[in-house]
């Protein structure tokens, strides 16, 4: 079970889960830490670069928040301070977590930091890399996919909608596919509990979207129609 704890360090305030980590400091937000340790594994660029390093065994994700936009040309990775419950690696740790308790396929939350910078701050987060997976975008690069794991998206995607979970960026980067069939939704930055019905099928064709977005785009994209009914039989319509 996490044991969740929180702590203050210079002008940090840090949430984390002592069972991983038993009195973290600073530098575990660091990655020039974890690559001096040599257990850097790899990385991911985005907005900036995400980091995957090991730790006690398991391995896991790190992440800077920043900005996208016009505005993320500015200021690149400073945010209004508000109150630390009120910003976003706490709140998306909160929503890992309470959505990882009612057994929803998402990663682990492990720890968050929000650094303040007078009326600013900046943040990161550390999550458990889910094991042996890929994202959907990936795998149609590669070949198409079953009409189970198409089935097996809508019905994960109907699991969140059921627990009013509402993903502010669901698109076909942010469905992962693990070496057992399972899916898995990440990146919750900006995600809420959303308590009526309205948004449920704007969210779907969200997903839509970026999967027409991706055929213009990709040389090879194996999609289509009838995977999407597919997918949309299992979300239960």
């Amino acid at each position: 079970m996490p044991n969740i704890q929180q702590t203050s360090k210079d002008r940090s305030t840090i949430i984390f889960d002592a069972e991983i980590f038993a009195a973290p400091d600073l530098t575990i937000f660091d990655s020039q830490h974890w690559q001096s340790q040599q257990q850097i594994t790899g990385s991911a660029t985005g907005r900036g670069t995400t980091y995957f390093f090991t730790h006690a065994n398991n391995e896991y994700v790190l992440r800077h928040y920043r900005r996208g936009g016009l505005i993320g040309k500015v200021i690149k990775d400073q945010y209004v301070f508000r109150g630390v419950t009120r910003t976003r690696p706490w709140r998306e740790f909160k929503l890992l977590g309470h959505m990882h308790s009612l057994g929803l396929p998402v990663p682990e939350p492990v720890a968050a930091q929000v650094t303040r910078l007078g009326v600013m701050y900046r943040g990161d987060i550390i999550i458990k890399r889910i094991a042996n997976s890929q994202d959907v975008f990936s795998h149609l690069c590669q070949g198409p996919l079953t009409n189970e794991t198409w089935h097996a998206i809508g019905a994960c995607i109907r699991q969140f909608h059921d627990h009013n979970v509402y993903h502010h960026d669901l698109n076909i980067h942010n469905v992962m596919l693990d070496k057992n069939g399972k899916i898995w939704l990440i990146d919750f930055d900006k995600c809420a509990i959303h308590a009526s019905n309205n948004w449920k099928q704007a969210n779907v064709k969200r997903l839509l979207r970026s999967l027409h977005k991706e055929q213009d785009k990709q040389s090879a994209f194996h999609f289509n129609e009838q995977d999407w009914q597919t997918l949309m039989s299992g979300y239960g319509e």
